[in-house]
């Protein structure tokens, strides 16, 4: 199994992805671009997959964060994909994963402080 930290590490590089596929993008231009959608759409199963693989006792220990949103919402791409409701996509990728990776950088650093976190870029 690999460590929780990674699957950590995997969500903050998933979420700066997304940040970058969506620079100078409007909501309206996000709804028409099939290839966008379709990247940031990848991203946030991967961040759901992550979430996905993190220790009960982790979640447990940081009952603040939405694990169990972020899983069912990964479900929904995966298994359920016609039932992805676009402008909910924009949502969680324009104000859940910033601030879900700032969650998860922020509890990274105070657990694992000897990984070097990629640079947020703003």
């Amino acid at each position: 199994m690999r460590p929780e930290e990674l699957y950590l590490l995997d969500i903050i590089e998933a979420a700066d992805s997304i940040r970058e596929f969506l620079r100078g993008v409007d909501r309206e231009r996000f709804m028409d671009d099939d290839q966008i959608g379709s990247s940031v759409l990848h991203k946030l199963m991967i961040i759901g997959e992550a979430a996905s693989r993190l220790p009960v006792e982790f979640c447990a220990r940081h009952p603040d964060m939405e694990w169990g949103d972020i899983v069912r919402f990964r479900n929904i791409i995966v298994h359920a994909y016609f039932s992805v409701r676009w402008p909910s996509v924009w949502t969680a990728a324009t104000k859940d994963t910033p601030a879900l990776r700032t969650k998860v950088a922020d509890i990274l650093a105070a657990e694992y402080p000897e990984v070097k976190l990629p640079e947020s870029g703003s």
